[in-house]
């Protein structure tokens, strides 16, 4: 009985603004960095059956780990791939053949696990103040609301509208609000003509299994910058997202942990490397997915069934995401985070101790560099911590 009650009351949880928080997210995620992921299985010489079969692994390891922690912890827990681990390889594993990669997959996802099961990231990750983390949040999303202007250079009436539009919701139904927007936006370019589905059509992806051969030149080259770009560019970005979100009573360890499991059982078939979001784990977090934080988890669960829907026809993925406009997804994941770039710009600079080192995080964060292959969001937190270290440094003592 217990357990029927249960159910039930998750059930009660769903909403209409919750489930498409979840669409939003899996397709900004999907429609902005797929073609990486394609790209990169090339470069390790996969054929098209097996590119399908990294996005048929994918899906359902992100669906599955999206889906079981954030019901296990009760909050928005998303995980996705590595996007800078994709890029990488594109370039690192032009010389490293497909079977040589996996082996380095499952080099990266054992040293993520151990990452996890020795608990010494989630101590460095809880020594950084809220002020930081919700500066490096803000960083790291600036850009998706900068791009719903740019994106009107080329579609303008179109972004236009779902601009006003989404601020008119947002004012007297503010949990619709990217939920009209968003279908406006795919109105009026069914009208212009740029909305094609004509090509699309369903088609179940194969797992196909790669046995996984180990050379020096493929974990020098491949497993250790994979592991180095996952837990810097991606895994730190994620921490941050869930503390400035205010999840701080969800513990780290075993949330990396799962995604390294993960990735180790499913890196035969394709899946890379698995992380925490923090782009797309957003939008599941802000007030537009539900007024109440405690109900927001059922946007993630949302965004875990979209995955392992994906992840079974992950033949189609391609067609689907490019039938829509850039502009259109460009736009809708501008909209939906607005409101979360506002609230961490807000958090990051209310301390005045800490003012000036978060502004720092933020600004570097923001400014896309990257270093040795690791991304900004890394270097603004150093860059932060090191303002923070010299802003309490007590001053000489005058002769």
């Amino acid at each position: 009985m217990m357990k029927i009650r249960h159910a039930s009351a998750r059930l009660q949880d769903v909403s209409i603004s919750a489930v498409i928080a979840g669409f939003v997210s899996v397709l900004v995620g999907y429609s902005s960095a797929a073609v990486i992921v394609f790209q990169a299985a090339q470069a390790l010489g996969a054929n098209e059956a097996e590119i399908a079969s990294w996005m048929w692994a994918l899906g359902i390891g992100l669906g599955l780990t999206t889906i079981l922690l954030s019901l296990r912890y009760h909050a928005p827990i998303v995980t996705a791939w590595s996007t800078p681990g994709a890029a990488m390889l594109m370039t690192s594993a032009t010389n490293v053949s497909l079977a040589e990669g996996v082996g380095a997959f499952l080099i990266a996802a054992g040293l993520i696990t151990l990452c996890g099961l020795s608990g010494w990231f989630e101590r460095v990750m809880n020594r950084v103040p809220l002020s930081m983390a919700s500066a490096l949040l803000a960083g790291v999303l600036l850009r998706f609301g900068l791009n719903v202007f740019v994106a009107m250079e080329t579609q303008f009436w179109m972004v236009f509208a779902m601009f006003c539009t989404y601020l008119m919701a947002y004012r007297w139904r503010p949990r619709y609000a990217v939920l009209i927007a968003l279908t406006l936006g795919m109105a009026i370019a069914a009208i212009q003509g740029t909305l094609q589905m004509h090509a699309f059509k369903l088609e179940m992806a194969t797992p196909i299994l790669t046995r996984p051969q180990f050379s020096l030149s493929a974990i020098v080259g491949v497993a250790l910058p994979l592991f180095a770009v996952t837990m810097a560019s991606q895994n730190v970005p994620g921490v941050a997202v869930l503390r400035a979100s205010g999840y701080d009573r969800v513990p780290i360890s075993p949330l990396i942990s799962w995604t390294g499991i993960a990735t180790l059982l499913l890196a035969p078939l394709g899946a890379f490397a698995m992380n925490l979001a923090a782009i797309t784990a957003a939008i599941c977090m802000g007030p537009e997915a539900h007024k109440d934080p405690d109900k927001r988890y059922v946007a993630a669960v949302a965004a875990g069934v979209f995955y392992l829907i994906l992840g079974i026809f992950g033949a189609t993925i391609g067609a689907l995401f490019t039938a829509l406009p850039q502009e259109l997804v460009i736009a809708i994941a501008g909209l939906a985070l607005l409101s979360t770039i506002g609230k961490g710009l807000a958090a990051a600079l209310t301390q005045d101790v800490e003012r000036e080192p978060a502004l720092i995080t933020f600004l570097v964060t923001a400014s896309g560099m990257t270093l040795w292959g690791i991304g900004s969001a890394f270097w603004g937190l150093v860059a932060g911590a090191l303002a923070l270290a010299l802003v309490r440094l007590k001053p000489l003592r005058q002769p």
